[in-house]
């Protein structure tokens, strides 16, 4: 039976919930923001608090009879062609814990591309599941990595037949993508699933211009983030099932296991209304989206000092599958200034906020709610910074390592690192020590020690060097990185 997608079920019931005068002796305490304080109500709006309704109890009765979240699910479900769709309200840091679990068992082995999120790393700790790294394919020349390609994980398949799935994470947040239908192959052909974490593909079912997303490419398990391509509010994730590979009651229970009992229907309504805006307008929403990106990129092609780098940069033998043109990844190395330099530059002077920057690079991150005015006022800061760039070349250099020496040792797994008895030793002398926390570059939030890895002097040079540049750090236990939390020796 066809599903009516003029629908907005959680939408409908807060609706329904205010024109019904519902009076709730429940939480939350502010009670429809009436008890909220009148300053907090000027700067958030009333809507907000007339939209924090408990869920269970007020906006659906006590046994959810009117299965508002379950018909807002099976709807997302349809839009994406997935056969089961759970949403959270803890953000796909949360949703890729709950894959991860439901695939792999702790002690277990799990194949996962190096490139991954900390979140995927939080969930190797948290889960007790032992990793098989997969190497991403490294753009030495850009410093830069892609997704790894199918070959590698049909590689790491064949030397640990025992790994109980794999995790792979596509697009990247440089715009880059994996062969999926690869993967999911190599997977498939030895009857184990396929978790792909695609926070930030949440736009690609949407459009045929865009990278094939994880379900139509074959993906057992799929997690979204509403929030960063899509117009949900933050924190909203949604993942997706298909396939007998994966028990849709043992997903939903690790989520449960994992999730809040208290969650915001505020991020509900979001990823309901989302959905619904998608498969009225998508494509032309995106249609558009894309027109304006194309013009913006060869827009900014022609300031001097920056090149936007595309297809021909970034796919190819060794290199990405596919590419996502909305995030424009801008190479800014001949301004002979960092991106950690220019980003402060253009919020200080444009107050604009670039997605992502390194140590050569800054992004900004476009969606279907960019228009000509946007990009405009993009242009003119970009033109502004490639004017001022003199004034920006003292900014202190970071030493990237080769792909070569950025892979360290994993001595333990991250688990058994993580809560062992640890010390913190000088950086300078935490050569050859077997490291007892995360450290992560952010954004893009890919880890570049995790916990267990057997530290090595071009990595502790890489951090030291960044962080004096601008790199933060924020799971640093010293964010200035003068000492590192290891192992004891003891």
């Amino acid at each position: 039976m066809a599903l009516n997608h003029d629908e907005a079920p959680v939408l409908d019931a807060l609706a329904r919930y205010h024109k019904a005068d519902e009076l709730g002796f429940s939480p939350p305490g502010h009670k429809q923001g009436r008890g909220a304080d009148p300053r907090a109500r000027a700067v958030l709006g009333d809507a907000v608090y007339l939209g924090d309704v408990l869920f269970t109890g007020g906006l659906d009765d006590r046994l959810s009879r009117s299965r508002v979240l379950e018909r807002a699910q099976e709807l997302m479900a349809d839009a994406v062609h997935a056969e089961h769709t759970f949403f959270s309200t803890c953000g796909s840091s949360l949703s890729v814990k709950a894959a991860m679990l439901s695939v792999a068992s702790p002690h277990r082995s799990l194949l996962v591309g190096r490139d991954a999120h900390k979140s995927v790393v939080a969930g190797l700790i948290l889960s007790g599941v032992r990793p098989v790294w997969v190497e991403p394919s490294w753009d030495s020349e850009r410093h830069l990595a892609h997704a790894p390609s199918a070959g590698a994980f049909d590689k790491a398949f064949a030397q640990h037949p025992e790994a109980d799935g794999a995790l792979v994470t596509s697009p990247t947040p440089y715009g880059t993508a994996a062969d999926l239908r690869g993967i999911a192959e190599a997977c498939h052909r030895r009857g184990k699933p396929l978790i792909v974490d695609e926070a930030w593909g949440a736009h690609l079912p949407f459009h045929d211009a865009l990278p094939s997303w994880a379900m139509d490419a074959g993906a057992d398990v799929c997690v979204t983030s509403i929030h960063k391509m899509g117009s949900g509010l933050e924190q909203g994730s949604v993942f997706h099932l298909q396939g007998d590979l994966v028990d849709p009651a043992e997903l939903a229970s690790r989520a449960d296991l994992l999730g809040t009992t208290s969650p915001n229907v505020l991020l509900y309504a979001g990823m309901d209304a989302w959905r619904r805006q998608m498969v009225q307008h998508g494509h032309d929403l995106l249609d558009q989206a894309l027109k304006l990106v194309g013009r913006t990129r060869a827009a900014i092609e022609e300031i001097d000092g920056i090149h936007v780098n595309d297809m021909d940069d970034f796919c190819g033998p060794g290199l990405a599958a596919g590419f996502d043109p909305l995030p424009v990844i801008m190479d800014i190395e001949a301004l002979r200034t960092t991106g950690y330099r220019a980003a402060d530059w253009l919020r200080e002077h444009h107050h604009l906020d670039m997605h992502l920057f390194d140590h050569r690079r800054i992004s900004a991150q476009f969606t279907h709610a960019d228009d000509d005015r946007s990009a405009t006022r993009l242009l003119t800061a970009l033109r502004d910074l490639a004017d001022h760039a003199e004034e920006l070349r003292d900014a202190p250099s970071v030493d990237v390592p080769s792909p070569e020496e950025l892979r360290m040792e994993q001595a333990c797994v991250p688990r058994d690192a993580y809560f062992e008895h640890h010390t913190d030793v000088p950086t300078h002398r935490a050569e050859g020590r077997i490291a007892a926390e995360m450290i992560t570059p952010y954004p893009p939030g890919i880890p570049a020690v995790l916990p267990g890895e057997r530290l090595t002097e071009p990595v502790l040079r890489y951090l030291t060097t960044g962080v004096a540049a601008g790199m933060n750090l924020p799971d640093a236990a010293d964010k200035e990185l003068s000492t590192i939390r290891v192992v004891s020796e003891s």
